[in-house]
């Protein structure tokens, strides 16, 4: 009986966590010069922090003189506000202290919709490598930091190892 009990243990343990691995998609253009692959959120996003969801894309050019691109799309839960500036800052900080940032145009009528975009070097080894610490949103007047536990920093890593991988 006990056996049983544990072996249904591992069981469920192993269907949650493969549930919990976002299938990914693959594109490619008429011309078949680019190729995409992102993670299938058609059901729901993954999540890095309570309000934080994101999306991973890799864009594959054909030819030597161009490399492939990695985007995340990070996706804040009822983060609307009004701003003075017509741009905005977010940074990626990672444990071991690396900052990658970028700025995002607002729309012209002042609103942040609450999602935005950050590019990764290609190949992106700094999110491979090391966990991401806290994704950190500031538009001047106001200052977000989104901690990311341990879990869901290897959740990304993992998914972004397999968008690194897909062909």
């Amino acid at each position: 009986m006990r056996k049983l009990v544990v072996s249904m243990a591992f069981l469920l343990a192993s269907i949650v966590m493969n549930a919990q691995v976002p299938k990914i998609i693959t594109r490619v253009d008429d011309s078949g010069d680019v190729g995409s692959f992102e993670l299938d959120c058609s059901v729901k996003f993954p999540t890095l922090a309570k309000g934080l969801r994101y999306n991973i894309t890799r864009h594959e050019f054909k030819g030597v003189e161009k490399k492939n691109t990695y985007r995340i799309l990070l996706v804040m839960d009822g983060f609307f506000t009004t701003v003075l500036n017509s741009k905005m800052a977010f940074s990626a900080v990672f444990v071991d202290g690396t900052i990658t940032s970028e700025e995002e145009t607002l729309e012209s009528d002042g609103y942040f919709s609450g999602a935005c975009t950050l590019l990764l070097n290609s190949p992106p080894e700094l999110g491979l490598k090391t966990d991401l610490k806290e994704i950190i949103l500031n538009t001047g007047k106001k200052k977000v930091v989104y901690a990311i536990t341990p879990q869901k920093a290897r959740e990304f890593r993992k998914n972004l190892q397999n968008i690194v991988d897909a062909k």
